[in-house]
């Protein structure tokens, strides 16, 4: 529950290699995410290359930490993979949160960004990665050895809570 807790978006990151077994063992959350059906409707691209990871950091204005990343991982929806169509967002969006605890249980940081549904940011990546049709870029998670340290505060807002009606 520890990393629950204690993650933060970490945007900045030391120049320090991630190994391929954490790479591995993050993918591994994130495919241990539930899906509707069982489905696991879910494609990801494993990104090192810096000069792909420099091209990654145009996606959006949000994505400049990824040029300093150490790799990132793409989280895409592979539509022929969906037994409940429109159901991968939320089934890649499972896979991506599992994977940024992963992260910080192994003491990396990481951020989400998000891609879908800015068709801008879509086809951008789809051109980049040269993807078919069928696979849809859900979010992009830059990684590596934190460069900067956050507060950790309970977010837990009790008016956030109803019971039983509004």
């Amino acid at each position: 529950m520890n990393a629950i807790f204690t993650r933060r978006s970490i945007r900045q990151y030391q120049d320090k290699p991630v190994s391929d077994d954490d790479v591995k063992k993050i993918l591994e959350a994130g495919m241990s995410a539930p899906s509707a059906g069982n489905e696991k409707p879910w494609q990801f691209i494993v990104v090192r290359d810096r000069t792909m990871l420099e091209k990654l950091a145009d996606t959006s204005p949000y994505a400049k930490m990824t040029a300093n990343a150490n790799l990132a991982i793409i989280i895409c929806g592979d539509l022929e993979l969906e037994i409940y169509k429109g159901y991968w967002v939320q089934d890649c969006s499972a896979a991506t949160e599992n994977m940024l605890l992963e992260i910080e249980d192994r003491n990396l940081g990481a951020v989400w960004l998000g891609v879908h549904p800015i068709k801008e940011r879509e086809i951008y990546i789809k051109e980049l990665f040269n993807l078919s049709d069928n696979i849809i870029p859900l979010a992009i998670i830059p990684i590596g050895y934190p460069g900067e340290k956050k507060v950790t505060e309970s977010r837990y807002d009790e008016s956030r809570v109803h019971s039983e009606k509004w």
